[in-house]
């Protein structure tokens, strides 16, 4: 499992920070998991099933 940092999940998704969180908040977007306060992850696999779905939906 290869952990993401926003800035990858940014890179990868090209969607901006706020995007992210909004989409986040509508249970729209795979959320993070925290690292601890200040730091939060997504798990690579959960962001390319998110994406391959936007794909075959659009």
């Amino acid at each position: 499992m290869k952990l993401l940092r926003i800035k990858q999940v940014i890179e990868i998704t090209t969607l901006s920070r706020s995007t992210i969180y909004r989409l986040i908040a509508k249970g729209e977007f795979p959320k993070g998991k925290n690292l601890s306060s200040r730091t939060v992850v997504w798990d690579e696999l959960d962001i390319m099933n998110w994406i391959n779905s936007a794909d075959q939906d659009g």
